[in-house]
């Protein structure tokens, strides 16, 4: 009877556990401490030989000199060079290999090539130095042998696997930096375009109203109502005046389809191999021209989405008037079998889509299941 809220118990717990280790392990100062840990866990491993090398050092106290020097590889990032002259030191006096690997790969890693490869060629001076001193407990020709085969690869190898980290990073931010400015230019290239639909589409009222107004004013010219229209055309005119100034058109620019244009956008959709299946109300013929232009954007970058990611698949598009709300939903299934080749994207068309749908109110929603994937934008109706 209580088989299955035990099972339930320890796969939360088990659940939480892995939560946190996943946390925690990505952390960079989780990394230093494992890599300290791993370091220390390496050179216990010499413990007898160095205690029976060195006299001047017990098991215990050889222990604590190891710990200590692979206490320097917490620091490894702001101070990797701190570890590094450990190592020497380790190489000299304990004739220990295994600190300099960690110490190496650390320079190069979080200070490049030209200190990775600085250096390497230290550690390898000074090694041959070391390894050339009277007192080594192994005979000349196996300490060069060894030196050769053993001391120089390491070297070479823990700095080049650094650097190469280090290149890593550098390509990662660079494509990370790149990324955030698309999504930061398409953001602003959609609030461009919001803004200039509000000056095509109220410019418009204003000179309406402006004209309207004048009319009015000549017709009541001989009642005390000439001033007032008068004024009415004025503050007009100055609306209309003020919102050019804010709003500086530069070039030309096709004006925005409204909701007209979502038949032709879903047969071209369909002629390039992706079916649109297209649902709407009548009444969303009667939104204000803003709206119709951020639903006529919303599908469009939708079906753009849909025709990289889930090519050839059929796409709902359902657009509803429900009270005061407007409500797009485009919808699409998932191919059985991820391309070979990713499409290419920027990532910055849902940004653009998201910021369109904010500047008039709205909520944007992407939800992707195993089969499907569904956009949801929600609008004011007014």
């Amino acid at each position: 009877m209580h088989v299955k809220p035990l099972a339930s118990a320890f796969h939360r717990v088990a659940a939480s556990g892995r939560r946190l280790a996943e946390g925690w392990g990505a952390s960079p100062r989780a990394q230093d401490v494992l890599t300290a840990l791993g370091c220390l866990a390496l050179m216990a491993l010499d413990l007898p030989g160095l205690a029976a090398a060195d006299n001047s050092l017990s098991g215990p106290q050889a222990a604590v000199v190891l710990t200590a020097g692979c206490a320097t590889l917490l620091v490894r990032r702001r101070l990797p060079w701190a570890s590094y002259v450990t190592a020497l030191l380790f190489i000299g006096w304990l004739h220990e290999l295994t600190l300099i690997q960690f110490a190496l790969y650390s320079v190069g890693r979080y200070r490049g090539r030209r200190a990775g490869i600085l250096a390497t060629l230290g550690y390898v001076a000074f090694a041959l130095a070391v390894f050339s001193l009277p007192g080594w407990p192994e005979p000349r020709a196996e300490t060069l042998s060894a030196f050769l085969s053993l001391v120089v690869p390491i070297g070479v190898l823990a700095s080049a696997v650094g650097i190469a980290a280090y290149r890593h990073d550098l390509v990662s931010e660079l494509q990370a930096r790149r990324a955030e400015a698309a999504v930061q230019g398409a953001v602003q290239q959609e609030r461009t375009s919001v803004a200039r639909d509000v000056h095509d589409f109220v410019g418009r009222e204003l000179t309406l109203l402006t004209v309207r107004s004048e009319v009015l004013s000549v017709r009541a010219r001989q009642t005390s109502y000439a001033k007032d229209f008068e004024e009415l055309a004025d503050t007009a005119r100055r609306a209309h005046l003020v919102l050019n100034e804010i709003i500086v058109q530069r070039g030309e620019r096709a004006a925005t389809p409204g909701v007209d244009g979502l038949e032709e956008l879903a047969r071209e959709s369909g002629r390039a191999g992706s079916p649109v299946r297209l649902v709407m109300d009548p009444d969303v013929h009667a939104l204000s021209p803003l709206r119709q232009a951020a639903v006529y954007r919303v599908v469009q970058e939708c079906l753009t989405n849909a025709a990289k990611h889930a090519h050839g698949e059929t796409i709902e598009v359902v657009i509803r008037v429900d009270g005061p709300q407007l409500r797009i939903a485009v919808s699409n299934g998932l191919p059985a079998r991820t391309p070979g080749r990713a499409p290419v994207s920027a990532g910055s068309g849902t940004a653009s889509m998201s910021e369109r749908v904010r500047s008039l109110g709205g909520t944007l929603t992407a939800t992707r299941t195993e089969d499907a994937y569904e956009v949801t934008a929600t609008l004011p109706r007014g």
